[in-house]
Protein backbone atom coordinates (compact mmCIF):
# COMPACT_ATOMS: atom_id res chain seq x y z
CA UNK A 1 0.00 0.00 0.00
CA UNK A 2 1.50 3.16 -1.05
CA UNK A 3 1.48 5.93 1.61
CA UNK A 4 1.63 9.77 0.97
CA UNK A 5 2.08 13.07 3.26
CA UNK A 6 0.38 15.97 2.01
CA UNK A 7 3.73 17.61 0.89
CA UNK A 8 6.66 16.24 -1.43
CA UNK A 9 9.21 14.52 0.39
CA UNK A 10 13.17 14.17 -0.33
CA UNK A 11 15.38 12.08 2.04
CA UNK A 12 19.05 13.38 2.13
CA UNK A 13 20.08 10.31 3.45
CA UNK A 14 19.26 6.45 1.79
CA UNK A 15 22.09 4.32 1.40
CA UNK A 16 22.24 1.26 -1.27
CA UNK A 17 24.59 -1.88 -0.11
CA UNK A 18 26.66 -2.99 -2.85
CA UNK A 19 26.82 -5.85 -4.70
CA UNK A 20 29.94 -8.36 -4.65
CA UNK A 21 31.21 -7.02 -7.69
CA UNK A 22 30.53 -3.37 -7.06
CA UNK A 23 34.41 -2.64 -7.29
CA UNK A 24 35.78 -5.08 -10.02
CA UNK A 25 33.00 -5.94 -12.45
CA UNK A 26 35.16 -3.19 -14.10
CA UNK A 27 38.37 -3.15 -12.81
CA UNK A 28 41.06 -2.99 -15.46
CA UNK A 29 43.08 -6.82 -15.93
CA UNK A 30 46.24 -5.05 -14.27
CA UNK A 31 44.17 -4.23 -11.48
CA UNK A 32 42.24 -7.79 -10.92
CA UNK A 33 44.38 -8.66 -7.71
CA UNK A 34 43.87 -5.03 -6.13
CA UNK A 35 40.31 -6.23 -4.38
CA UNK A 36 39.45 -9.24 -3.34
CA UNK A 37 36.80 -11.07 -1.31
CA UNK A 38 38.65 -13.81 0.97
CA UNK A 39 37.14 -16.50 3.44
CA UNK A 40 38.18 -15.81 7.36
CA UNK A 41 36.59 -18.16 9.30
CA UNK A 42 34.00 -19.30 7.33
CA UNK A 43 33.10 -15.46 7.06
CA UNK A 44 33.54 -12.73 4.12
CA UNK A 45 36.08 -10.23 4.37
CA UNK A 46 37.21 -7.53 1.69
CA UNK A 47 40.94 -7.40 1.28
CA UNK A 48 42.26 -4.29 -0.21
CA UNK A 49 46.15 -4.66 -1.47
CA UNK A 50 45.81 -8.08 0.42
CA UNK A 51 45.57 -6.10 3.54
CA UNK A 52 42.21 -7.27 5.08
CA UNK A 53 39.80 -4.39 6.45
CA UNK A 54 37.10 -5.41 9.44
CA UNK A 55 35.42 -1.65 8.35
CA UNK A 56 32.09 -3.34 7.12
CA UNK A 57 32.21 -5.96 9.05
CA UNK A 58 29.88 -8.19 6.14
CA UNK A 59 30.85 -6.56 2.82
CA UNK A 60 28.67 -8.99 1.12
CA UNK A 61 25.20 -7.40 3.17
CA UNK A 62 23.29 -10.38 2.16
CA UNK A 63 22.55 -10.84 6.52
CA UNK A 64 22.27 -7.19 8.04
CA UNK A 65 20.83 -5.70 10.66
CA UNK A 66 17.62 -4.44 10.50
CA UNK A 67 16.43 -0.50 9.88
CA UNK A 68 16.68 1.69 12.71
CA UNK A 69 17.80 -1.11 15.53
CA UNK A 70 19.56 1.31 17.26
CA UNK A 71 16.78 4.00 16.81
CA UNK A 72 16.03 3.48 20.41
CA UNK A 73 19.75 3.81 21.49
CA UNK A 74 20.49 7.40 19.74
CA UNK A 75 17.00 8.94 21.20
CA UNK A 76 17.17 7.65 24.71
CA UNK A 77 20.44 6.28 25.46
CA UNK A 78 21.11 2.91 26.81
CA UNK A 79 20.40 3.16 30.36
CA UNK A 80 20.99 -0.92 30.83
CA UNK A 81 24.43 -0.66 29.48
CA UNK A 82 23.45 -3.05 26.64
CA UNK A 83 25.98 -4.70 24.26
CA UNK A 84 26.25 -3.56 20.83
CA UNK A 85 24.51 -6.89 20.17
CA UNK A 86 22.22 -6.93 22.24
CA UNK A 87 20.64 -3.31 20.84
CA UNK A 88 21.27 -4.78 17.43
CA UNK A 89 19.27 -7.45 18.29
CA UNK A 90 18.39 -9.96 15.51
CA UNK A 91 19.74 -9.32 11.45
CA UNK A 92 17.88 -9.70 8.83
CA UNK A 93 18.39 -11.22 5.55
CA UNK A 94 18.40 -7.66 2.91
CA UNK A 95 15.81 -7.67 0.80
CA UNK A 96 16.20 -6.52 -3.29
CA UNK A 97 14.96 -2.72 -2.14
CA UNK A 98 18.61 -2.44 -0.62
CA UNK A 99 20.63 -3.90 -4.07
CA UNK A 100 18.25 -2.18 -6.82
CA UNK A 101 16.64 0.55 -7.73
CA UNK A 102 13.38 -0.35 -8.91
CA UNK A 103 12.60 -2.26 -5.96
CA UNK A 104 13.54 0.13 -4.45
CA UNK A 105 11.24 2.54 -5.69
CA UNK A 106 8.77 0.54 -4.73
CA UNK A 107 9.58 0.43 -1.20
CA UNK A 108 10.04 4.25 -0.94
CA UNK A 109 6.15 4.07 -1.88
CA UNK A 110 5.34 1.75 0.71
CA UNK A 111 7.19 4.58 3.27
CA UNK A 112 5.84 7.94 1.57
CA UNK A 113 9.23 9.10 0.07
CA UNK A 114 9.15 10.68 -2.90
CA UNK A 115 12.92 11.12 -3.55
CA UNK A 116 16.05 10.21 -2.01
CA UNK A 117 19.91 10.82 -2.39
CA UNK A 118 21.17 6.99 -2.81
CA UNK A 119 25.18 7.00 -1.09
CA UNK A 120 27.22 3.84 -1.27
CA UNK A 121 28.04 2.09 1.98
CA UNK A 122 31.11 0.36 1.27
CA UNK A 123 32.45 2.82 -1.05
CA UNK A 124 33.35 4.52 2.75
CA UNK A 125 36.41 1.76 3.30
CA UNK A 126 38.54 2.60 -0.28
CA UNK A 127 40.16 6.05 0.09
CA UNK A 128 41.48 5.67 3.57
CA UNK A 129 42.91 2.34 2.86
CA UNK A 130 44.77 3.45 -0.67
CA UNK A 131 45.70 6.93 0.53
CA UNK A 132 49.54 5.63 -1.06
CA UNK A 133 48.16 4.45 -4.03
CA UNK A 134 46.67 7.91 -5.82
CA UNK A 135 46.69 6.01 -8.82
CA UNK A 136 44.64 3.13 -7.80
CA UNK A 137 42.67 5.20 -5.67
CA UNK A 138 41.06 6.46 -9.34
CA UNK A 139 41.20 3.82 -11.01
CA UNK A 140 39.23 1.87 -8.18
CA UNK A 141 36.55 4.70 -7.74
CA UNK A 142 36.04 5.24 -11.56
CA UNK A 143 35.27 1.29 -11.62
CA UNK A 144 32.64 1.76 -8.29
CA UNK A 145 31.02 4.47 -10.39
CA UNK A 146 30.58 2.32 -13.67
CA UNK A 147 29.05 -0.29 -11.32
CA UNK A 148 26.55 2.38 -9.73
CA UNK A 149 25.75 3.45 -12.80
CA UNK A 150 25.10 0.22 -14.50
CA UNK A 151 22.81 -1.13 -11.59
CA UNK A 152 21.28 2.50 -10.65
CA UNK A 153 22.40 4.50 -12.94
CA UNK A 154 22.74 8.65 -11.52
CA UNK A 155 19.54 9.49 -11.84
CA UNK A 156 16.63 6.46 -11.50
CA UNK A 157 13.36 8.05 -12.70
CA UNK A 158 13.87 11.47 -11.22
CA UNK A 159 12.91 10.00 -7.86
CA UNK A 160 16.45 8.22 -7.01
CA UNK A 161 19.58 9.94 -7.26
CA UNK A 162 23.08 7.95 -6.47
CA UNK A 163 26.22 10.06 -5.78
CA UNK A 164 29.17 8.92 -7.51
CA UNK A 165 32.16 9.08 -5.50
CA UNK A 166 35.03 11.74 -7.09
CA UNK A 167 38.64 11.17 -5.63
CA UNK A 168 40.99 14.06 -5.45
CA UNK A 169 44.50 13.20 -4.92
CA UNK A 170 45.65 13.58 -9.16
CA UNK A 171 43.58 16.27 -9.84
CA UNK A 172 43.38 16.24 -13.45
CA UNK A 173 42.19 12.51 -12.97
CA UNK A 174 39.45 14.15 -10.73
CA UNK A 175 38.27 16.29 -13.37
CA UNK A 176 38.44 13.42 -16.00
CA UNK A 177 35.93 11.65 -13.33
CA UNK A 178 33.57 14.44 -12.89
CA UNK A 179 33.35 15.01 -16.42
CA UNK A 180 32.28 11.34 -16.67
CA UNK A 181 29.37 11.11 -14.24
CA UNK A 182 28.07 14.59 -14.89
CA UNK A 183 27.50 13.38 -18.77
CA UNK A 184 25.88 10.69 -17.08
CA UNK A 185 23.63 12.56 -15.49
CA UNK A 186 24.89 13.20 -12.13
CA UNK A 187 23.30 15.68 -9.83
CA UNK A 188 25.42 15.07 -6.66
CA UNK A 189 28.86 14.04 -6.65
CA UNK A 190 30.44 12.51 -2.81
CA UNK A 191 33.80 13.97 -1.97
CA UNK A 192 35.27 12.53 1.29
CA UNK A 193 35.63 14.92 3.81
CA UNK A 194 39.38 14.82 5.09
CA UNK A 195 42.42 16.04 3.94
CA UNK A 196 43.87 14.48 0.20
CA UNK A 197 46.48 12.14 0.45
CA UNK A 198 49.44 12.29 -2.14
CA UNK A 199 52.74 10.61 -2.39
CA UNK A 200 54.21 13.41 -0.41
CA UNK A 201 51.24 13.26 2.74
CA UNK A 202 48.58 14.86 3.11
CA UNK A 203 46.33 18.74 2.20
CA UNK A 204 43.23 20.68 1.99
CA UNK A 205 40.83 19.93 -0.93
CA UNK A 206 40.39 23.18 -0.26
CA UNK A 207 43.73 24.87 -1.32
CA UNK A 208 44.16 26.85 -4.47
CA UNK A 209 45.99 23.44 -6.10
CA UNK A 210 42.51 22.03 -6.19
CA UNK A 211 40.97 25.36 -7.77
CA UNK A 212 40.69 24.10 -11.72
CA UNK A 213 38.48 20.86 -10.34
CA UNK A 214 36.17 23.33 -8.18
CA UNK A 215 36.05 25.82 -11.38
CA UNK A 216 34.34 22.91 -13.24
CA UNK A 217 32.08 22.04 -10.24
CA UNK A 218 30.69 25.40 -10.42
CA UNK A 219 30.47 25.33 -14.26
CA UNK A 220 28.49 21.84 -13.88
CA UNK A 221 26.56 22.91 -11.19
CA UNK A 222 26.53 20.40 -9.60
CA UNK A 223 26.11 19.69 -5.72
CA UNK A 224 28.80 18.38 -3.43
CA UNK A 225 27.99 15.88 -1.08
CA UNK A 226 30.35 15.34 1.55
CA UNK A 227 28.85 12.18 3.54
CA UNK A 228 30.73 10.75 7.12
CA UNK A 229 33.29 8.15 5.99
CA UNK A 230 36.72 6.73 7.13
CA UNK A 231 38.30 10.09 7.02
CA UNK A 232 41.67 9.57 8.81
CA UNK A 233 41.38 10.92 12.19
CA UNK A 234 41.75 7.36 13.61
CA UNK A 235 45.26 8.10 12.73
CA UNK A 236 45.53 11.01 15.08
CA UNK A 237 43.12 9.04 17.68
CA UNK A 238 45.20 5.89 18.06
CA UNK A 239 48.18 7.97 19.28
CA UNK A 240 45.53 8.63 22.39
CA UNK A 241 44.72 4.92 22.22
CA UNK A 242 47.75 2.98 21.56
CA UNK A 243 46.35 1.48 18.65
CA UNK A 244 47.99 0.62 15.48
CA UNK A 245 45.71 -1.28 13.20
CA UNK A 246 42.49 -0.59 11.36
CA UNK A 247 39.74 1.64 12.26
CA UNK A 248 36.73 -0.29 13.39
CA UNK A 249 33.81 1.69 13.28
CA UNK A 250 31.19 -1.18 14.58
CA UNK A 251 33.49 -2.39 17.25
CA UNK A 252 32.84 -1.43 20.79
CA UNK A 253 34.38 1.57 21.43
CA UNK A 254 36.54 3.07 24.44
CA UNK A 255 35.09 6.02 26.23
CA UNK A 256 37.76 8.28 24.52
CA UNK A 257 36.52 7.14 20.92
CA UNK A 258 33.33 7.98 21.54
CA UNK A 259 33.57 11.18 22.88
CA UNK A 260 35.81 11.77 19.84
CA UNK A 261 32.69 11.09 17.28
CA UNK A 262 30.58 13.24 19.31
CA UNK A 263 32.98 16.13 18.81
CA UNK A 264 32.71 16.14 14.85
CA UNK A 265 35.93 16.75 14.60
CA UNK A 266 36.43 15.55 11.01
CA UNK A 267 33.45 17.53 9.08
CA UNK A 268 34.11 20.59 11.71
CA UNK A 269 37.92 20.60 9.94
CA UNK A 270 36.64 19.94 6.56
CA UNK A 271 34.11 22.74 6.90
CA UNK A 272 36.10 25.34 8.36
CA UNK A 273 38.77 24.78 5.76
CA UNK A 274 36.30 24.95 2.75
CA UNK A 275 35.38 28.55 4.70
CA UNK A 276 39.02 29.66 6.20
CA UNK A 277 41.32 28.50 2.86
CA UNK A 278 38.92 30.57 0.63
CA UNK A 279 37.39 27.64 -1.39
CA UNK A 280 34.15 28.72 -0.82
CA UNK A 281 34.85 32.77 -1.51
CA UNK A 282 36.54 32.13 -5.14
CA UNK A 283 33.55 29.90 -5.66
CA UNK A 284 30.69 31.11 -3.77
CA UNK A 285 28.36 29.21 -6.40
CA UNK A 286 29.04 25.80 -4.74
CA UNK A 287 26.46 23.97 -2.58
CA UNK A 288 28.01 21.70 0.08
CA UNK A 289 25.64 19.01 1.67
CA UNK A 290 27.55 17.58 4.71
CA UNK A 291 25.23 14.13 5.03
CA UNK A 292 25.30 11.81 8.22
CA UNK A 293 27.73 14.11 9.96
CA UNK A 294 24.80 15.27 11.98
CA UNK A 295 24.41 19.03 13.60
CA UNK A 296 26.60 19.35 16.61
CA UNK A 297 29.18 20.70 14.99
CA UNK A 298 27.20 24.09 13.87
CA UNK A 299 27.34 26.44 16.19
CA UNK A 300 31.39 25.98 18.23
CA UNK A 301 31.72 26.53 13.91
CA UNK A 302 29.69 29.73 13.73
CA UNK A 303 30.96 30.29 16.45
CA UNK A 304 34.82 30.48 15.63
CA UNK A 305 34.33 32.02 12.82
CA UNK A 306 33.12 34.87 14.13
CA UNK A 307 35.55 35.40 16.61
CA UNK A 308 38.43 34.51 14.10
CA UNK A 309 36.67 37.24 11.82
CA UNK A 310 36.11 40.01 14.39
CA UNK A 311 40.03 39.31 15.66
CA UNK A 312 41.48 38.95 12.14
CA UNK A 313 39.10 40.19 9.27
CA UNK A 314 42.34 40.22 7.08
CA UNK A 315 42.47 36.72 7.24
CA UNK A 316 39.59 36.27 5.20
CA UNK A 317 38.34 37.35 1.94
CA UNK A 318 34.43 37.94 3.36
CA UNK A 319 32.62 37.00 6.42
CA UNK A 320 33.22 33.61 6.53
CA UNK A 321 29.70 33.28 8.92
CA UNK A 322 28.24 34.60 5.80
CA UNK A 323 29.61 32.15 4.02
CA UNK A 324 28.50 29.49 5.71
CA UNK A 325 25.44 30.57 5.63
CA UNK A 326 25.51 30.68 1.95
CA UNK A 327 27.33 27.69 0.75
CA UNK A 328 27.04 25.09 3.43
CA UNK A 329 23.32 22.63 3.73
CA UNK A 330 23.11 20.48 7.63
CA UNK A 331 21.67 17.13 7.93
CA UNK A 332 20.36 17.12 11.85
CA UNK A 333 20.52 13.99 12.97
CA UNK A 334 17.04 13.28 14.30
CA UNK A 335 17.84 12.20 17.89
CA UNK A 336 19.52 16.12 17.50
CA UNK A 337 17.20 19.13 18.44
CA UNK A 338 16.46 20.32 14.89
CA UNK A 339 14.28 23.13 16.50
CA UNK A 340 16.87 24.17 18.46
CA UNK A 341 19.68 24.05 15.24
CA UNK A 342 16.47 25.71 12.87
CA UNK A 343 15.81 28.20 15.53
CA UNK A 344 19.70 29.72 16.03
CA UNK A 345 20.32 29.35 11.94
CA UNK A 346 17.33 29.61 10.13
CA UNK A 347 15.22 26.82 7.90
CA UNK A 348 16.81 27.19 4.56
CA UNK A 349 19.98 25.14 4.80
CA UNK A 350 18.09 22.59 6.54
CA UNK A 351 17.75 19.29 5.44
CA UNK A 352 15.66 16.05 6.50
CA UNK A 353 17.84 12.41 5.72
CA UNK A 354 16.89 9.02 7.69
CA UNK A 355 20.08 7.13 7.10
CA UNK A 356 17.49 4.05 5.86
CA UNK A 357 18.30 1.05 5.58
CA UNK A 358 21.06 1.08 8.38
CA UNK A 359 20.61 0.88 12.00
CA UNK A 360 21.62 3.89 13.17
CA UNK A 361 18.81 5.23 11.28
CA UNK A 362 15.26 5.80 11.22
CA UNK A 363 13.35 2.41 10.61
CA UNK A 364 10.40 4.66 9.49
CA UNK A 365 11.96 7.79 7.43
CA UNK A 366 8.99 10.01 7.46
CA UNK A 367 9.11 10.23 11.13
CA UNK A 368 11.84 12.71 11.28
CA UNK A 369 8.60 14.88 10.75
CA UNK A 370 7.42 13.92 14.54
CA UNK A 371 10.49 16.45 15.59
CA UNK A 372 9.72 19.38 13.41
CA UNK A 373 6.05 19.56 14.59
CA UNK A 374 6.28 22.59 16.67
CA UNK A 375 7.44 24.90 13.58
CA UNK A 376 5.10 26.64 11.15
CA UNK A 377 3.78 23.75 8.22
CA UNK A 378 5.72 26.01 4.99
CA UNK A 379 8.71 25.29 7.30
CA UNK A 380 8.41 21.74 7.67
CA UNK A 381 7.99 21.10 4.01
CA UNK A 382 11.00 23.04 2.95
CA UNK A 383 12.99 20.97 5.93
CA UNK A 384 11.55 17.31 5.18
CA UNK A 385 11.74 18.40 0.98
CA UNK A 386 11.84 21.36 -0.50
CA UNK A 387 15.43 22.33 0.90
CA UNK A 388 17.03 19.50 -0.64
CA UNK A 389 16.01 20.47 -4.18
CA UNK A 390 16.98 23.56 -4.15
CA UNK A 391 20.59 21.98 -2.76
CA UNK A 392 20.66 19.89 -5.59
CA UNK A 393 19.06 21.70 -8.11
CA UNK A 394 15.92 20.06 -9.14
CA UNK A 395 12.22 21.18 -9.25
CA UNK A 396 10.76 20.72 -5.88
Amino acid sequence: MERRLDYPVFDADNHMYEQADAFTRFLPAEYKNLIKYVQVNGRDKLAIKNVISEYIPNPTFNVVARPGAQEEFFKNGNPEGKSRREILGEPIRSPEAFFKPQPRLELMDEQGVDRALMWPTLASVLEERLHNDPEASHVVIHALNQWMHEEWTFNYKDRIFPAPVITLPIVDEAIRELDWVVERGAKIILIRPAPVPSLKGFRSFALPEFDPFWTKVQEYNVTVGMHASDDGLTRYFNQWEGHYDDFLPFANQTGFATVQHLMSRGIFDAMASAISHGMLSRFPGLRVLPVENGSSWVLPLINALGHAYAQQPRLFEEDPVAVMRRNVWIHPFFEEDPVGLIKAIGTDRVVFGSDFPHPEGLADPVSYAKVLESLPQHDIEKIMGGNLAEAINVAA
